[in-house]
């Protein structure tokens, strides 16, 4: 007779990229990719402001930026203060003019002209290696130009990705938002880079809250690791 609590439990598996966005486009409805129409350098500074900020503050900032300087030429020209000045109210306001400064500075002397455009067709590690070199830059920026604005299957790993990834157990617990680039970019069929993106961002806003998730009407409760426990 077999003794109470002794029965070998079968090792719960994270569900797979696949399953995942299944799942929460029956929640959220089909994601199909669809670039945003930004140009490479657009995309880019556009990113570097919403870094460390919400998406209504960054908005708000980039118009207001786009407002002030009609080009990128524009742009290199203006005193850091100036730009700090059209970005005030984004967040970290003094080191993203600077940072957006330098990046122009160096695309001009580099390329001669102020794009990303060259990058469309290049190899993609050229493509991660002459974003990553630009100041602030990181893999969540360079992931975000090359998908959005490129239509490269590089997935972007932000607060929402990282936070559901862990309680999914799709990464393992205490890795960082940058390592974690690698990790699921491993587990994520191209074709399911951007719906694995953009649902896990919107779930993570809806449902998988980082404070007091809805763990109830979440679509992926039974396949997860976390559901309950927060």
């Amino acid at each position: 007779m077999r003794r109470a609590g002794k029965r070998k439990l079968r090792a719960r598996r994270p569900p797979s990229a696949a399953a995942i966005v299944a799942r929460l486009q029956g929640a959220y409805g089909r994601r199909r990719w669809r670039p945003d129409g930004a140009r490479g350098l657009d995309q880019l500074v556009a990113t570097i402001l919403s870094q460390n900020t919400n998406d209504r503050n960054s908005s708000a900032a980039y118009e207001r930026l786009r407002g002030r300087f009609r080009s990128w030429e524009a742009l290199r020209r203006a005193p850091v203060g100036e730009i700090e000045r059209a970005i005030r109210g984004g967040g970290l306001a003094r080191l993203k003019a600077r940072r957006l400064k330098r990046i122009v500075h160096i695309l001009g002397r580099r390329r001669g002209r102020l794009s990303l455009e060259f990058l469309r067709d290049a190899p993609l590690e050229e493509a991660r290696r002459v974003l990553g070199e630009l100041p602030g830059v990181g893999p969540k920026t360079v992931s975000c130009v090359l998908m959005f604005a490129f239509n490269r299957p590089v997935l972007p790993v932000d607060t929402h990705v990282h936070r559901v990834s862990l309680r999914l157990g799709l990464i393992p617990p205490g890795t960082t938002a940058e390592k974690a680039h690698a990790l699921l970019q491993a587990r994520t069929p191209d074709r399911l880079v951007y719906p694995f993106h953009v649902l896990l961002v919107e779930h993570g806003r809806r449902t998988c809250r980082a404070r007091r998730p809805a763990c109830g009407c979440c679509a992926l409760a039974n396949r997860c690791f976390s559901a309950g426990r927060v």
